[in-house]
């Protein structure tokens, strides 16, 4: 979508450029984000000057609702639509502050809303691969497939593993107690086999790890301390490129596939929202769609009396 940088209409620039002084004085914002308020605010007045609006005054809540329409017809980005919007709302509200109107005549928009991505999940073939990767019995080895163990097994998130402690875990009876997002507390699961491997490497590897200054951290560099989520990200690429996944695999993706492969072996979604720590059910829901569209697909390749066979 090509933008038209030129100057607003004459009757809309003053109320524009009063908004942008107040936004800069008072506020304090920098040269670059007045500059795109102001390029933002010059393209919507001059749709709204085209739509029959001769100054700020007359703008009503159907031309500015069109003008955002217009944009999103034109391909824009979500993220660059909420900016443009944003920009329109505080001018409205700044209008209304200085008694230049009775209305904000935004009050009734809504915010653009990006569609909601889905998640990459690895096949279980694939997390095989993965938590395989790790070979040997040093120390890094034994700590790198209990942590990848542990991450598929109770699907947390990247924080929450670099943060486990040892006294959070519960080998005997399976579980562990984790502080998710909010500081709250939830108890999730550790499978047999994660277990069998944290149990490997706090016996066999962690000691080799400690140093004088150690704290409880589960899983430790090799400085004694322990891992920071970008040193998780780092483990998960590198054992993913040594087991052959051509995938793009994040961190996240073994959370994703803890879900998805819960949700498909039958497991209840409100159980998979309490073990994920999700606030709102709407969250997890969103690995219904995964399955559903793993279903379609495997429908599609395997019955004789799909189109096109």
């Amino acid at each position: 979508m090509r933008v038209d940088h030129s100057r607003a209409p004459a009757a809309f620039v003053g109320e524009i450029e009063a908004f942008l002084a107040f936004d800069s004085l008072e506020r304090g914002l920098s040269a670059n984000t007045i500059a795109a308020y102001r390029r933002d605010l010059d393209q919507a007045a001059k749709f709204l000057a085209r739509a029959g609006a001769s100054n700020w005054a007359h703008v009503d809540a159907a031309r500015a609702a069109a003008w955002i329409q217009s944009l999103s017809a034109g391909g824009i980005a979500v993220a660059s639509l909420a900016r443009k919007l944003s920009a329109l709302r505080m001018l409205a509200r700044f209008l209304v502050r200085e008694n230049l109107r009775d209305d904000d005549f935004t009050s009734l928009l809504g915010n653009p809303k990006a569609a909601r991505r889905m998640p990459h999940t690895l096949s279980e073939s694939e997390i095989a691969r993965l938590v395989a990767a790790p070979t040997g019995g040093d120390p890094r080895a034994l700590r790198d497939r209990a942590l990848l163990e542990l991450f598929y097994s109770s699907g947390l998130r990247v924080s929450e593993l670099a943060a486990l402690a040892l006294q959070q875990i519960d080998l005997t009876q399976g579980f562990l107690r984790v502080f998710g997002k909010g500081a709250k507390e939830r108890v999730v699961p550790v499978g047999g086999k994660a277990c069998d491997a944290i149990t490997t490497y706090v016996t066999a590897g962690r000691p080799s790890l400690v140093r004088p200054h150690t704290g409880s951290q589960l899983f430790l560099n090799h400085r004694g301390r322990g891992l920071s989520r970008v040193a998780l990200w780092m483990i998960v690429k590198r054992h993913a490129k040594r087991a052959g996944i051509t995938k793009n695999v994040k961190p996240h993706a073994l959370r994703h596939s803890f879900a998805t492969h819960l949700l498909t072996g039958g497991a209840d979604l409100r159980a998979i929202q309490e073990m994920l720590g999700h606030a709102s059910i709407s969250t997890t829901q969103l690995y219904t769609a995964v399955e559903q569209k793993r279903l379609v697909e495997h429908h599609g390749k395997f019955h004789p009396r799909t189109r096109g066979k």
